[in-house]
């Protein structure tokens, strides 16, 4: 139930090539309230609806609870959610122990490319490829229920 997660910007499409897994992902927030977001998310044909607490200090961990629900459950949730739905295409490259999350944007957060990656702890070792740009962990304007409300594309 703890995440600890590092964001990345993405300085190209290296990945892509490395990819061994991708979903377009469309989700919407029930609450975006930096202290308690809820989220719904279509990713595939399945539907996830997720709250995550404020992150610690250094951004990097916070309280995550997730459950599978009903696709037909997550469509009409996303149909009442805040304005600004997040659409993208998440990509999944394997580094060393660790799987990379890459998600490409489109919409109004075109042009944004964030890669993420989970650790079992904060000062854990991880690979980082030579496509892995600027971290961003702990910087709020990265996080989906920002930009949902704040996107790329307008800033």
């Amino acid at each position: 139930m703890i995440e600890i997660e590092r964001k990345f910007l993405v300085l190209n499409n290296d990945f892509i090539a490395l990819a061994v897994a991708k979903n377009r992902i469309v989700q919407g927030y029930l609450n975006s309230n930096p202290e308690r977001t809820v989220r719904v998310r279509i990713k595939g044909s399945k539907g996830f609806l997720t709250i995550k607490g404020k992150g610690n200090e250094s951004g990097t961990t916070r309280l995550e609870w997730e459950s599978e629900i009903p696709l037909p459950d997550a469509e009409k949730l996303l149909a009442i959610c805040e304005n600004g739905v997040i659409d993208k295409i998440r990509y999944e490259i394997l580094s060393g122990k660790h799987t990379y999350e890459v998600d490409v944007f489109a919409e109004q957060n075109n042009g944004l490319i964030v890669a993420e990656i989970e650790l079992d702890d904060e000062n854990e070792f991880f690979e980082k490829p030579n496509w892995l740009g600027q971290e961003v962990t702990g910087d709020n304007k990265y996080y989906n229920a920002y930009l949902s409300n704040n996107p790329f594309g307008n800033w």
